[in-house]
């Protein structure tokens, strides 16, 4: 399969290693693209708010929209998530063979506040700024523009991504903490996420190494109308949450931390308390306020299995990296 991976950095980059290990024809798309070249993978340079720049990309049975706007507002969100999303759609929309497939990565943060209950695919969305606005927005532009162009999109939501250069450990062992709800997904179990989506493989069941899927002609002649999966990819026209089987609370995850790095418990604070000590933004602030617990059940049912089902696995090797220091 030939999968072109738009946004090769924290997951994207984890995207383009899994895929390019079991041997499908990938390639790496960003606006400095050395980190892909490096990895040994095929880049493109690319801004993909420069419509002009994507006819650069080469033609894919598979494209992963995985781009970042590098952490900033609503409106450098906008640029990347739906006017380059969109831009990535029409650079491959005219082409003599456009892609079968294109996976956007969003958040669960489109769900907004749910006081700890639990959300899943069916849960309608709440974003409560104007950034997790934009996102949603983008899904649409990844299931009904796509789908305009005759590409199957699939909306693949990430919980808060953790794993190498982002664990956070320090962060809870230390301390004070604030009570509240984290949904996680290791960056592997992501990007593994994405990968049998595409291609029907876990990171899990031996054929990382190996090539497993189809190639797009042969998908093409498996296609009906609506919503479809082949034995060997899943989820087309369709949103799936990308999030590990146990929501934790917050205090409950920075004890077992602790316990595991053999250092006394941290101070906790409630919610009220935090807030009342009148130091956050209005973002910090309503990020403290929401809280849910994302059902990872559909990705179950499809049949991922993780390599890091729980934190306990993914943060395994920084609590080894923190006890040997």
């Amino acid at each position: 399969m030939r999968v072109t991976v738009v946004g090769a950095g924290y997951v994207g980059l984890a995207l383009c290693r899994q895929l390019d290990a079991a041997g499908h024809d990938v390639t790496g798309v960003r606006r400095s693209p050395q980190p892909v070249r490096e990895v040994g993978i095929d880049a493109v340079a690319a801004d993909v708010t420069e419509p002009a720049e994507l006819t650069a990309l080469p033609d894919a049975d598979a494209v992963v929209f995985a781009a970042s706007s590098g952490g900033r507002g609503a409106e450098p969100a906008r640029r990347v998530f739906v006017d380059g999303l969109r831009n990535t759609i029409d650079a491959y929309a005219d082409r003599a063979s456009p892609p079968d497939r294109l996976v956007y990565t969003s958040s669960t943060g489109v769900y907004g506040d749910h006081d700890g209950a639990w959300v899943d695919e069916t849960t309608p969305l709440d974003p409560q700024t104007e950034k997790t606005a934009v996102l949603a927005e983008a899904e649409r532009v990844a299931t009904e523009t796509a789908a305009d162009a005759g590409i199957d999109g699939t909306v693949a939501r990430f919980a808060g991504l953790y794993g190498p250069d982002r664990y956070r450990l320090e962060r809870y062992v230390e301390g004070p903490v604030t009570q509240g709800y984290l949904n996680m997904v290791h960056r592997d179990d992501a990007a593994g996420a994405v990968r049998f989506l595409l291609t029907g493989a876990s990171p899990t069941d031996g054929s990382q190494s190996g090539s497993e899927g189809v190639s797009g002609s042969e998908s093409n002649e498996e296609r009906v109308d609506g919503p479809r999966s082949s034995p060997t990819d899943h989820a087309r026209g369709e949103v799936v949450t990308v999030v590990d089987d146990e929501p934790v609370e917050k205090w409950t995850f920075a004890d077992w931390l602790a316990d595991e790095c053999g250092v006394a418990r941290p101070e906790k604070r409630t919610k009220a308390e935090r807030i009342a000590a009148g130091d956050l933004s209005a973002a910090a602030r309503r990020r403290i306020q929401t809280s849910k617990r994302v059902d990872n059940t559909t990705l179950r049912e499809l049949g991922y299995e993780f390599r890091f089902p729980t934190f306990r696995e993914g943060y395994r090797a920084a609590v080894e990296a923190y006890t040997d220091a």
